[in-house]
């Protein structure tokens, strides 16, 4: 239903969205930082849930208007770059405030339970505005429309990049739960990460606004 190809290439661009630290990313590492191993797990695990929720909202609605009309989905892509384009300059000029200080400042707190941490993370997952405008703006561009089963080609491509999140959601805090010290021992490592990946950001919008479906 899907050809290879559209699905290597929506690949390649979902984990470049993925890799790129965001709202969940940064929330992960907090919790990672904060509370340790388990609750970054169980928080990642939420995130993917929580985000796969916006595939299913743009599959059965979103997604199905944008089939339609043709202006509706300029309208989204070029909304969705705009907005890219903002995230990656707003990330660029704030990169000093992802920092670690915060984190050091409060003593480590006690673990929450597993569910209530899962919940958490589909909360930030679902509400996470580089999802939103990638699931919106971005997936749609990558059905083919001539194969039918527009809303099943969208969740079945949606488990894309919720698997490539769940990975790297998760070695990401795992990584931090087991370099806390190193992590908040330098406010410019997280400065760094997100004045890069404000450029990529913006990258990534030019992109979606000058690149659109053929068929």
């Amino acid at each position: 239903m899907v050809s290879t190809e559209r699905l290597v290439a929506f690949a390649a661009m979902s984990l470049l969205v993925i890799v790129i630290p965001g709202p969940s990313v940064l929330f992960v590492i907090g919790r990672a930082l904060a509370h340790g191993r388990r609750t970054a797990v169980a928080t990642a695990i939420g995130n993917v849930f929580g985000s796969y929720l916006l595939v299913v909202a743009v599959a059965v609605g979103v997604g199905s208007l944008v089939e339609r009309s043709a202006a509706l989905y300029l309208t989204v892509k070029l909304a969705g770059a705009a907005y890219l384009v903002h995230l990656g300059i707003q990330a660029f000029r704030h990169r000093g405030e992802l920092t670690a200080s915060a984190i050091r400042a409060k003593p480590a707190a006690p673990a929450r339970g597993d569910l209530r941490t899962v919940l958490d993370g589909a909360l930030v997952g679902v509400t996470n505005p580089k999802g939103v405008v990638f699931f919106a703006a971005v997936l749609p561009q990558f059905v083919d429309h001539s194969a039918g089963h527009v809303p099943l080609q969208m969740l079945l491509l949606g488990l894309v990049p919720i698997g490539i999140g769940l990975v790297t959601d998760t070695l990401w805090g795992l990584t931090a739960s087991a370099a806390r010290a190193w992590f908040a021992g330098s406010d410019r490592r997280l400065s760094l990460i997100g004045g890069a990946g404000g450029f990529t950001m913006i990258g990534l919008g030019v992109t979606v606004a000058v690149t659109g479906r053929a068929d």
